[in-house]
């Protein structure tokens, strides 16, 4: 009886430990988007890729337009044609489907060139932004800091803890 009231008594003052050491916590967020829209170089870095996307994205509407044109001619003529040359007619719009289907992978599929120039072009600028992050939060001691545009989302956060204008004061960079 005696072992149980000591294994109680050592799980209450446990809490009240954890308890006390996480108010003495400091938690803050910033917003990554917020603070890469705020960065002159990123616009550029935007427009490049979407300059990039957009010509790729007019290569596959072409290329849907080959794919509709060459259906549409072959459902007209089908009756007209014989075993031999709807085999083949067939043939053609699988193959201009497949090549379709290989270009957008090669261009936007996750091992895509769009993501693979995305990764070049961002990563200079990520890696600047969280080491003025890591900066800022030692500085200014936080024991956590989470970015609220990612998978982590806050429900409330009170905003003396925000800490996008300080990063981006740290990147060089004032605000208004």
């Amino acid at each position: 009886m005696r072992t149980i009231l000591k294994i109680s008594l050592l799980l209450v003052f446990a809490v009240f430990a954890v308890q006390a050491s996480a108010q003495d916590q400091k938690i803050g967020y910033f917003d990554s988007e917020y603070i890469l829209a705020q960065i002159p170089e990123y616009e550029g870095i935007a427009q490049r890729l979407q300059l990039l996307s957009d010509n790729w994205n007019q290569e596959i509407e072409d290329m849907n337009e080959e794919i509709a044109a060459l259906e549409e001619d072959y459902a007209a003529k089908e009756i007209l044609y014989t075993e031999e040359i709807r085999s083949q007619k067939r043939q053609e719009i699988q193959q201009k489907k497949k090549n379709r289907d290989a270009f957008l992978n090669q261009k936007f599929g996750p091992e895509g060139e769009y993501f693979d120039n995305q990764n070049k072009l961002l990563e200079p600028i990520q890696r600047q932004v969280f080491t003025a992050v890591r900066a800022v939060a030692q500085r200014l001691e936080y024991d956590f800091v989470f970015d609220r545009s990612g998978d982590i989302y806050m429900v409330y956060a009170r905003g003396e803890w925000n800490m996008n204008d300080a990063i981006l004061l740290e990147l060089g960079i004032e605000v208004e």
